[in-house]
């Protein structure tokens, strides 16, 4: 009887095996950090903030469903991405929600809690990206996690920017600004997804 390693069975088990422990991993440190950053945010009256936690959630979410096609054809895969791109849309719209809430409520954000919980997301998403980066052209699913993964980067150093700017300045509109920023970002990575998702969609 052949080994299994002689054809891709075993290649493809290993490759579905390795991109679950990775999923895991990434879905439990953005859960954590959601859970940080909103109470952070919160207590801080900081816009960024409160965006990089929904962004955050939207990622475990995303990361979720990930785990549930993983290995289960090129269709679902397709129709997963289009999912999670609804998703981050949603969530890129409550962002947008948000800063215009603060906008209309003054509040000047703690700009030492902003800088110490952005360097701690920053630090987590700088482990998810190096977990993800192997894995990020393997198939439509993995690289729409990285691209979220790539994007929260982007997020961390604004927040921190937005610290730093806050802290001189004296003023709440360094924080809407980069919350507006994010809310940007995030609706243009879910078009990015989900005209993917489609083009592969209508390809199988």
């Amino acid at each position: 009887m052949a080994d299994c390693c002689d054809d891709k069975s075993c290649e493809v088990v290993s490759l579905k095996d390795r991109h679950s422990r990775i999923l895991k991993a990434v879905l439990i440190l953005n859960a954590i950090m959601f859970v940080v950053e909103i109470w952070a945010g919160y207590l801080a009256h900081s816009t960024a903030l409160m965006a990089d936690s929904l962004d955050m959630l939207g990622d475990a979410l995303a990361y979720s469903v990930s785990l549930y096609v993983l290995g289960k054809g090129a269709r679902l895969n397709a129709q997963a991405a289009l999912f999670k791109g609804g998703l981050m849309a949603l969530l890129g719209l409550l962002v947008l929600g948000e800063v215009v809430h603060k906008a209309w409520i003054p509040s000047l954000p703690v700009a030492e809690t902003m800088g110490w919980i952005g360097v701690l997301a920053l630090s987590v998403n700088l482990v998810c990206l190096g977990l993800l980066w192997k894995s990020r052209g393997d198939d439509l699913n993995m690289h729409s996690v990285w691209l979220c993964s790539r994007n929260d980067i982007l997020v961390n150093v604004g927040v921190l920017t937005a610290a730093g700017a806050v802290f001189v300045t004296q003023s709440r509109w360094p924080d809407i600004t980069i919350g507006m920023l994010v809310a940007f970002v995030v609706l243009k990575s879910s078009y990015g997804v989900m005209k993917r998702g489609y083009t592969r969609l209508m390809s199988v």
